[in-house]
């Protein structure tokens, strides 16, 4: 009994790593990091203004009486040349960059996730075909043909569908790699003598052990969905009039951005914003669980 000690697997929280932000102070270390709890209460200010609308304004309502008028007590933003409000029109665009942004992101990274895992551990045919699709869709220009494969109209949930399916990839190599790195620890040869199957030991045993590199590349994936769904709105792809979008508000607004800054500022400092939030969060959940790896 004592010579099979060493092949015993972790206690239970060892394997379910995310469980570390409760159980071993890397909430802690999570609040301790400047960067990251800054980048956490700017997401949480963005996501509530972005759910609680524009404070009783109407992104669809025009207001004849105010044509291009400058920020003021009545338009906090400024309005266009239309008579909307840009405070509730970039509020409105931030909630579709945002779902659009998240969805993509955390699919394709559940999608690399399992991918990546998959192919590492079953190595042989599977791993050169997931690996070779992956590398194909690398060399792809994956926006340009986000664009040409999105239909004219197309729902958020197609471009949702559409950019998840070129994010993956990159995120899909490299847990493959760690994959290949942990195959080899005990609690994993451990879990296949205990005979677990192949499915049991990457869910409960892979995955979680992974969970410091999943959440930064998660954020990375949502910051590049978002650029992207803007990128795409921007050039007159995925939302349609009357809807609007970040990138359709940053569209309109940079013929005018020297004359009328109002109408360009306000959703590209948003874009910015949204951005760099999700970013220092991501970078800050990737320290705190991976500080005692």
């Amino acid at each position: 009994m004592t010579g099979l000690a060493p092949w015993l697997p972790p206690p239970r929280s060892r394997l379910l790593r995310p469980l570390r932000l409760v159980r071993a102070g890397a909430l802690r270390r999570l609040t301790r990091d400047r960067a990251a709890f800054c980048g956490g209460v700017l997401l949480a200010v963005l996501v509530s203004l972005a759910l609680a609308g524009a404070l009783g304004r109407d992104w669809r309502v025009l207001d004849l009486d105010a044509l291009r008028e400058p920020p003021s007590a009545r338009h906090w933003f400024g309005t266009t040349g239309t008579g909307r409000d840009m405070f509730a029109l970039g509020l409105r665009g931030m909630r579709r960059s945002l779902a659009v942004g998240l969805a993509a992101g955390l699919l394709a990274t559940a999608a690399a996730a399992l991918v990546g895992a998959f192919a590492g551990l079953a190595g042989g045919p599977l791993d050169r075909l997931l690996m070779g699709t992956a590398d194909l869709l690398l060399v792809l220009p994956g926006v340009l043909l986000v664009a040409v494969l999105a239909p004219e109209g197309a729902s958020w949930g197609t471009v949702v569908l559409l950019l998840a399916a070129f994010l993956w990839p990159l995120t899909a190599r490299a847990v493959r790699a760690q994959t290949r790195a942990l195959a080899e620890r005990e609690f994993v040869l451990a879990a296949f003598c205990a005979g677990a199957s192949r499915r049991r030991v990457v869910l409960r045993h892979l995955l979680p052990n992974l969970a410091g590199l999943l959440s930064a590349d998660a954020a990375v994936n949502i910051g590049v969905a978002i650029m992207g769904e803007s990128g795409l709105a921007f050039l007159g792809f995925g939302v349609r009039p009357p809807d609007v979008s970040l990138g359709t508000l940053i569209a309109d607004g940079t013929s005018a951005a020297t004359v009328y800054p109002w109408l360009f500022l306000p959703p590209a400092v948003l874009l910015v914003l949204i951005v760099l939030a999700v970013n220092l969060l991501g970078d800050g959940l990737h320290r705190a669980l991976d500080a005692d790896r």
